[in-house]
């Protein structure tokens, strides 16, 4: 089954069904639901190994405070949802997971900075670049003269490591009109660099 889910060549909606039935399974009572979660929690794997990873390289902490929190928000996060809300489960979960991790850094920085007194300008980035407030100041700016309104598109997918999904969520864009903004940024950013001397 797991290879099904994760290589097999069963449609997204069959996989989509085996994943719904393993949630009712997960969210029911007894030994059965704590079987159903670790079936659901080996399938969605790989999606929460690319969570993983991106929550390191964005130093939201330590790789094991990570992977604890992964697998403890993946849990919750079974258990809790509502499959009348829901379409896709494992895109809807993934990106739930990596999108309370961002908050919950966000909210922490936040609370640190307001906590230090210190001017936000004097104190480093939340660390999703891993270049500093100046150096991100820097390249935000460079990258806004080229692009315009896009280059947090660009930053985000091509700096931080979204996907054009998860970017789009955040601007508020749809998928479509991301990738596409996404790819007529790329366009000028090349022909720009292709410029210089």
């Amino acid at each position: 089954m797991l290879d099904a889910l994760h290589r097999g060549a069963a449609n997204p909606d069959q996989k989509n069904i085996v994943l719904t039935t393993l949630i009712e399974a997960a969210q029911s009572d007894g030994p059965p639901a704590d079987c159903a979660l670790t079936v659901l929690l080996l399938a969605l794997w790989p999606g929460l190994d690319a969570i993983r990873r991106r929550s390191i390289w964005r130093r939201i902490g330590s790789p094991e405070e990570v992977a604890s929190e992964i697998l403890a928000r993946a849990t919750e996060a079974i258990r809790s949802l509502d499959l009348q809300n829901v379409n896709w489960i494992a895109a809807t979960l993934l990106r739930n997971i990596e999108r309370d991790m961002i908050r919950a850094r966000q909210r922490d920085t936040a609370r640190e900075r307001f906590a230090s007194g210190a001017d936000p300008d004097e104190v480093a980035d939340t660390g999703d670049s891993g270049i500093g407030a100046a150096g991100y100041a820097r390249l935000n700016g460079a990258v806004r003269k080229l692009l315009g309104d896009d280059a947090l598109l660009v930053i985000r997918v091509a700096i931080e490591g979204f996907s054009q999904t998860e970017a789009a969520v955040e601007l508020g864009l749809t998928e479509a009109a991301a990738r596409k903004r996404y790819q007529r940024a790329m366009r000028r950013l090349s022909d720009a660099l292709q410029e210089i001397p």
